[in-house]
């Protein structure tokens, strides 16, 4: 829970950064256990979207960090390699109490950086505490023997599973923590080294976890972390000592990934944009779905991969789900992302800012009607709002129905019939997440198992870490949590022998 002192000490550094003081959080690299900066680094500020503030600073990868930071990992990558399973999910589960120790100062640093409410990133410090969990529990699965007869039956193989060796964990600026840990976690537990470069704007929060890995036991050079532009992101991906990506971002930075890896035949885990849609059918609770409207449509202010901003529902409930949603939206509380009440911070940047209200000029203009915001002034002054908008009145061809906005934008689009409404859920270059909105639960599940996509909920959304979750065409390659995540981190090797 956060506290009155702990907010207040925060709220002290942006007043210290507005006067002019110097930055009062800086940090170097962290490779092989110990912070460095290189003199004459080019050193980049962590900004408050909130604000404006410029309250922390770290330095600029260069091509000898990328170095220093991978030889690190390689020099550690044998002994690591060398404990069982089960002694490194021993330390995995020990991380995870002292990621949870560290929830607090995670929340509010991770808020400071990205600007997503403590509503939101109160939660972080116990999500990535479950993921190490849940990762922990699967040493089981490698400490195994696979021996598969040959078809004659009188031979075997022994299927092992090895390290892939040194992984780049490349990290996106909405949910800083949460999306390391779900890579770094099989990392870990599979026997893998690391180099973690976070996203741009949000590389302090991550520190936390590596205060915990400290704390833990893992030893020095097991995890380590350059900061940096996607110049850095570059570096490390093209790096010879890399033997695998993972990444999660966008869709065009996921390309460039991709072709480069493939350049190298290099193995890589893309997890990347979407664009997903709640079909809401006839019979839907309408009262049930605002309850989980904005978790599930509008999630850290819209800046959710796998949230669906489209809404599809057929003409007999158009214009009550347009009440809805506009209502629902419009009672959420915009403001302080420090203060525990709101729900809509600003966006993570002014960058994104001046991108979302682009998308919101372009459903104006391409004749979508904003039942809430629109092509308005910002909510609050100084900081990177967006007026939470929603878009009534669009059609599938609209720019705002078929780009991921990532921002506070809802679009709700109108179909002749169900099978239209699974047309137009099926009609995106993406395939990350989705909804479907039914009275009848089975009915609902017969619906959802036609949508294209790699993950979908039936009257809600969530994501189990038992279970895989990746997107299908323009939203990635390959899947991260469960059992099928922790393999894109081990190479098989079979070892055939006479039968025993």
């Amino acid at each position: 829970m956060l506290t009155e002192d702990l907010v207040a000490a925060m709220r002290d550094r942006h007043r210290d950064a507005a006067s002019g003081l110097p930055y009062t959080h800086v940090s170097g690299h962290r490779i092989d256990g110990a912070e460095t900066t290189a003199a004459g680094a080019v050193i980049s500020p962590v900004v408050d979207p909130a604000t404006g503030d410029h309250w922390g600073s770290v330095p600029e990868a260069d091509a000898a960090a990328i170095d220093a930071a991978v030889a690190a990992a390689r020099a550690a990558r044998p002994q690591w390699a060398a404990r069982t399973p089960s002694e490194r999910a021993h330390l995995l589960r020990r991380m995870a109490d002292a990621v949870e120790r560290r929830a607090d100062v995670l929340s509010v640093t991770n808020t400071l950086e990205n600007g997503s409410p403590v509503s939101e990133t109160a939660g972080a410090a116990a999500n990535a505490a479950s993921i190490l969990r849940v990762v922990a529990s699967l040493a089981g699965h490698l400490e195994q023997e696979d021996v598969r007869a040959f078809p004659d039956g009188r031979n075997e193989t022994v299927v092992a599973h090895d390290p892939i060796g040194v992984c780049a964990l490349i990290a996106p600026w909405n949910f800083p923590i949460n999306l390391v840990v779900i890579k770094l976690a099989p990392a870990l537990l599979a026997g893998c080294t690391v180099v973690i470069k976070p996203a741009g704007p949000t590389p302090l929060s991550v520190r936390f976890l590596l205060e915990a890995a400290d704390e833990a036991g893992i030893p020095a050079g097991v995890i380590n972390i350059v900061t940096g532009d996607g110049v850095a992101g570059e570096m490390l991906v093209r790096h010879p000592g890399i033997d695998k990506v993972a990444f999660t971002g966008s869709t065009p930075v996921g390309r460039r990934i991709a072709a480069a890896c493939g350049e190298l035949l290099r193995p890589v885990t893309l997890e990347l944009g979407g664009k997903s849609t709640a079909l809401v059918l006839p019979d839907a609770d309408l009262d049930a779905m605002s309850s989980v409207l904005l978790r599930s449509c509008m999630r850290n202010t819209g800046q959710t991969c796998y949230i669906s901003t489209r809404l599809v529902t057929t003409a007999e409930r158009y214009d009550e789900l347009v009440d809805m949603v506009t209502a629902t939206v419009a009672a959420a509380p915009v403001g302080d992302p420090l203060d525990p009440s709101t729900v809509f911070g600003p966006v993570a940047s002014f960058a994104q800012r001046d991108r979302v209200r682009g998308f919101i000029r372009a459903g104006v203009a391409e004749g979508a009607r904003a039942t809430l915001g629109g092509d308005v002034a910002e909510p609050l002054p100084g900081g990177a709002f967006v007026a939470p908008t929603v878009f009534a009145d669009v059609t599938p061809g609209m720019t705002i129905a078929r780009e991921e906005i990532f921002g506070p934008v809802i679009t709700i689009l109108r179909a002749d019939d169900v099978d239209g409404a699974v047309d137009i859920a099926n009609d995106t270059a993406f395939g990350l997440g989705g909804i479907v909105f039914g009275g009848d639960e089975d009915a609902a599940f017969r619906i959802a198992r036609r949508i294209d996509t790699g993950s979908v909920g039936v009257n809600m959304f969530a994501s189990n870490h038992y279970a895989p979750f990746g997107g299908r065409h323009d939203s990635g390659l390959g899947v991260e949590y469960g059992i099928e995540g922790l393999m894109a981190y081990l190479t098989p090797q079979s070892v055939h022998r006479r039968m025993r």
